[in-house]
């Protein structure tokens, strides 16, 4: 502005600072509105928040109030004293009133929820509470096997009952070697990404598992495994809740399965056609273990409520706690041939006891319990029992496995050379050796007299790198 007078160019600056300032404060104000209404997912934060504060008593084997909180079309249809949501009216919407306030009225027997949760719920409801599911019939199996660049942990292993195969959990599938680690035969693909229990049935014609897509649903796949050639068949896919599942086990007919789950709930499925037979939540948090009975009758589901409750296996009633209360327990085996388990505890026990009733409740004492070997540095994560019955492994936190005398307690022998911990323990029956795995991912076989190391291989094949 050549010739200008020096007010008049400085009031021409004062104008474009001005400018550039309310621009500038336009654009923030449009990204801070854009954040806060930013459109609230249903299937990624507002079904968490049901599935961790209401599903435990909103649920189809449940429906307290005759509400369903699993899906979105039944939480918008509402219960049995109508609607709970109004899409677009918060203030209209009743779920608000009961999870709102300095005392809300729900969660009933639970904390109440935050208020950012709260707050999630609200805007969702104002957005116009909209379904953003995937759809059911969503397959979630990868097209292709993985392509592994490092080894997964090692979660479950399993030996048929002949001892000539050895199946290995992976990422979305489970492998199955040769009995001595020596080869692979197969790669059995399915939806779960995480896999968390594995058993062949009584006869050895099937192998069960137990796997999650977390926070998304918990499956029992049923693979056909006595064939010859090369690829076995899967025959059966059981969705079971929400989250992940734990400790399956079969009943000695081989015509139920039964699964420990994060919803507190132990279920009992039948194998046939995946039917749930009974659904049991007398727990108070996660159900890791579970065993039926030698006659089937009963069943024993061991949970980090610090209880193991016996069960009637037809009715789901509560029969009694086998143990008293003390620690955590994260994982439990039975004995082969002996009403018989072994539990392992987030404090490093590992306990034997009885299924049975508890005699003496009035002593206050633990009648059933019979034996507790040597603890480990930290919590167990594995546990298992010979087929005879005359020993059991365990294994967690550190990086050994130990062999007790199960009838003594006695240390026999330490398996040594894993690194990290132990997650998996087998026995293979027809020979005396022993599998284990865990977070190293290597798969590792070990004659037992002597804890001899005899294989050490990955479970998995790994990606190839390029020479440069």
């Amino acid at each position: 502005m050549n010739g200008a007078p020096e007010w008049l160019v400085g009031l021409e600056r004062m104008k474009f600072k001005s400018s550039f300032f309310l621009l500038a404060l336009f654009v923030l104000f449009g990204s801070f509105r854009a954040h806060a209404e930013k459109t609230v997912s249903y299937s990624r934060e507002i079904y968490p928040i049901f599935r961790h504060n209401c599903i435990g008593c909103h649920y189809p084997g449940k429906l307290k109030a005759e509400l369903d909180l699993t899906s979105w079309s039944a939480a918008m249809k509402g219960g049995k004293h109508g609607a709970i949501l109004k899409a677009g009216s918060p203030k209209a919407s009743r779920l608000l009133e009961e999870i709102s306030g300095a005392e809300p009225a729900m969660p009933k027997d639970g904390d109440p929820l935050r208020p950012e949760e709260v707050t999630l719920i609200e805007r969702w409801i104002k957005q116009g509470a909209k379904d953003d599911s995937p759809p059911a019939n969503l397959s979630h199996k990868p097209a292709q096997p993985p392509t592994y660049n490092s080894l997964p942990a090692i979660t479950a292993l399993a030996y048929s009952s002949d001892g000539k195969t050895l199946a290995v959990s992976g990422f979305h599938e489970v492998l199955l070697h040769s009995g001595d680690g020596s080869k692979l035969i197969d790669r059995l693909l399915g939806e779960s990404a995480r896999i968390e229990s594995l058993v062949f049935s009584p006869d050895g014609k099937f192998l069960a598992v137990a796997g999650s897509m977390p926070s998304l649903f918990g499956e029992v796949q049923i693979w056909r495994v006595d064939s010859d050639e090369a690829k076995h068949e899967q025959v059966r896919s059981i969705k079971v809740g929400t989250d992940s599942i734990f400790g399956l086990s079969w009943s000695p007919d081989g015509e139920r399965i039964a699964v420990g789950c994060s919803d507190r709930t132990a279920r009992v499925l039948q194998v046939k056609d995946g039917k749930e037979l009974l659904k049991f939540d007398n727990h108070s948090d996660w159900v890791f273990g579970t065993a039926f009975t030698l006659d089937g009758k009963r069943l024993v589901t061991a949970s980090r409520d610090k209880s193991m409750k016996l069960i009637d296996a037809v009715s789901g009633q509560l029969v009694d706690e086998i143990n008293r209360e003390s620690e955590p327990l994260l994982c439990m085996a039975r004995f082969p041939s002996t009403n018989l388990v072994i539990c392992g505890t987030d404090q490093g026990a590992s306990r034997i006891f009885k299924i049975a009733e508890r005699a003496d409740r009035a002593g206050g004492g633990d009648p059933n319990f019979v034996k507790e070997v040597e603890r480990l540095p930290g919590p167990v994560h594995a546990v298992a029992c010979s087929a005879d019955g005359t020993l059991v492994a365990v294994g967690g936190a550190g990086s050994e496995v130990k062999v007790f005398n199960a009838r003594d307690g006695k240390k026999l022998v330490t398996l040594k050379g894993q690194e990290g911990s132990i997650y998996a323990v087998a026995f293979n029956s027809q020979t005396n050796q022993i599998a284990t795995g865990g977070f190293d991912g290597k798969l590792r076989i070990y004659e037992l007299s002597k804890g001899n190391l005899l294989q050490t291989c990955d479970p998995v094949p790994l990606r190839v790198a390029k020479a440069h």
